[in-house]
């Protein structure tokens, strides 16, 4: 089989510095000289396969760049075989590259999906990419790419990892390409994961890594992308949750509006989210919205589209990673969802957790989401956001 080369792009492994200031966890205004953080020159690399264009094309740069490759790809899905699907042999192949396979089955069910059960079923939204990021792909993948003689796991999410060469520690951005930036699902992450990890399509468009695909005749090799949580088959959350928690779920409970005035009933809690519109059933001029859940009582709390906007929550189990936790009150940008435009707040630490308080009241504020600070590009941290409180 002929080996296709994509063409050589300028963005490419980018390896001019960048001075960026320094971000408001820091006690100086120095600008700070940042390098990419990359494997070294011939070492042996680790890429995470899914079948999708992104990995397929971080494993066409890192082969450009004269890296010894080797695909791993991790069964995960209760259901699947331990053997990999034949698209996944049949892409290894074509990209010319060894492959390994991992059956990661039991501790994703251990790790990630049951706490995502028992999240809905303590009226919580997770997030189970969140979850899997550092417990299952940047330490069990990564720990069997350093058994496969791998310095390092290379990924295909759009994010950017850059040293910064005061401190030696690194930093993690948003990816080049807005649109598909992944930075909010990597914040857990700590220094000792991304000392091991390599993003090659950070300095990346979608459209320029598609263009690459295409010039390396990679086109109809891989799998579409999608959206949708990676364990549920059928798209269809309500009915895993129900197959697999059954009588642990709580049955029909009142729906109330933010007086205490009861306008319906509701067929479970597990089958709303805060910002929900539709399924309600609630006769009315102008719409409602899910405003909260409330497990211990088994109550929704409906409002109108103006009753989302939140403006304080409380967020816990917070990862920083690079700074220390703050002491004092902190200035960021916040992001409470993959796809929410992060707003400016403040955030104050408590010995409940940080206390995060927007400058402007934000919609759909959803406990069981990520909370990612930011500081413009550059992510600082997050948690998980526990409770709304006004």
């Amino acid at each position: 089989m002929r080996k296709h080369k994509p063409q050589t792009n300028p963005l490419s492994f980018n390896e001019t510095a960048s001075h960026i200031r320094s971000s408001s966890t820091e006690t100086s205004d120095q600008i700070r000289q940042l390098y990419p953080h990359k494997p070294k020159a011939n070492e042996t690399v680790v890429v995470a396969v899914s079948g999708g264009v992104d990995s397929m094309v971080t494993t066409l740069l890192l082969k450009e760049h004269e890296h010894e490759v080797l695909a791993l790809h991790m069964v995960l899905r209760p259901e699947d075989s331990p053997e990999p699907d034949e698209h996944i042999v049949q892409l290894a192949a074509r990209l010319s590259v060894p492959l390994h396979v991992v059956d990661l089955r039991r501790p994703f069910h251990q790790q990630v999906i049951k706490p995502f059960l028992e999240a809905y079923r303590r009226g919580k939204t997770p997030n189970p990419c969140v979850i899997c990021n550092p417990s299952i792909k940047f330490t069990l993948l990564q720990e069997q790419a350093v058994k496969l003689g791998a310095t390092t796991l290379a990924t295909g999410h759009y994010a950017r990892l850059l040293r910064d060469e005061s401190d030696g520690s690194l930093r993690l951005f948003r990816g080049r390409d807005r649109s598909k930036d992944q930075s909010y699902f990597l914040y857990r992450l700590d220094q000792a994961q991304l000392a091991r990890s390599f993003f090659p399509l950070g300095t990346y468009l979608k459209s320029e890594v598609k263009k690459l695909a295409a010039d390396a005749g990679m086109v109809g090799y891989y799998r579409p992308e999608s959206q949708e949580i990676c364990f549920i088959s059928d798209k269809d959350y309500r009915a895993f949750l129900e197959q697999h928690l059954g009588s642990d779920l709580p049955g029909p409970g009142p729906v109330l509006d933010l007086k205490g005035q009861q306008l319906g009933e509701h067929g479970g809690i597990h089958r709303y989210t805060i910002g929900q519109r539709r399924g309600l059933g609630i006769p009315s001029s102008a719409p409602y919205y899910v405003i909260g859940l409330e497990p211990d009582t088994n109550t929704i709390r409906v409002g109108r589209e103006s009753d989302l906007r939140r403006r304080e929550m409380l967020v816990t189990d917070v990862n920083w990673i690079a700074a220390s936790p703050p002491t004092s009150e902190l200035q960021a940008l916040v992001q409470v969802r993959s796809r929410h435009r992060e707003s400016p707040a403040l955030l104050r630490p408590t010995t409940r957790g940080t206390l995060v308080r927007f400058l402007e009241p934000q919609k759909a504020i959803t406990p069981g989401q990520s909370a990612v600070f930011y500081s413009e590009d550059e992510v600082l941290g997050g948690g998980i956001i526990e409770q709304v409180l006004s």
